[in-house]
């Protein structure tokens, strides 16, 4: 849900952005805000690639096709 909230919200804050153009680098619009906390909530709890690799992990242990190298266990 993480992942998929976070990503949704940076696809939307960024085609706003590309609406506003170079105004939605200044601090003077409310975007500039929303595109550091969204890249922010991506990061935090995990990133998003680190949810992915888990998310994939999880679907093929439960397949019963995947078992990780020694090394990664």
């Amino acid at each position: 849900a993480k992942r998929l909230a976070t990503d949704t919200g940076f696809n939307i804050v960024n085609e706003a952005l590309q609406l506003h153009g170079g105004y939605g680098y200044m601090q003077d619009y409310p975007i500039e805000r929303y595109l550091r906390d969204i890249r922010v909530h991506q990061i935090l709890e995990g990133t998003n690639e680190i949810m992915r690799l888990i998310i994939s992990r999880k679907i093929l242990n439960l397949a019963g096709d995947y078992s990780p190298p020694p090394a990664a266990r």
